[in-house]
């Protein structure tokens, strides 16, 4: 009876252990995913017009770049994003083969449409 006794109490306490254990690193994941997202919106405060800016130029490039591709050098859409500059990867487009405009849109942030126009090219829409 003694050596079950002693096991019980020896399987309380790694219980408790465990259970200590456990607890801690989700207390300290709280922490580190609330200090990070602190940090994120720091960041997005201090460099969101600096960030927007970049987005919408982005975008202008996108669309001027990818109407000329598809519109004046009649290449499909999908091969216009070879022309894009490094960085420029989230950038998505979309045609609109009826007005034979291309739009490019930074997720988010901004988008913006070029359209073709005989014997002025590709030409942005005004901000």
């Amino acid at each position: 009876m003694a050596t079950s006794k002693h096991n019980r109490r020896r399987s309380d306490r790694f219980r408790r252990a465990m259970t200590g254990w456990m607890v801690m690193p989700n207390g300290w994941l709280r922490w580190t995913l609330a200090a990070g997202l602190l940090v994120m919106l720091a960041l997005v405060a201090w460099k969101g017009p600096r960030l927007r800016a970049d987005a919408v130029t982005g975008a202008s490039f996108g669309a001027r770049v990818a109407c000329s591709c598809r519109y004046i050098e009649g290449r499909p859409l999908a091969s216009c994003k070879k022309d894009f500059e490094p960085g420029m990867e989230l950038v998505m487009l979309s045609e609109d083969s009826t007005a034979k405009s291309v739009t490019a849109r930074f997720p988010l942030l901004a988008s913006q449409t070029a359209t073709y126009q005989a014997g002025a090219g590709c030409v942005l829409e005004k901000w």
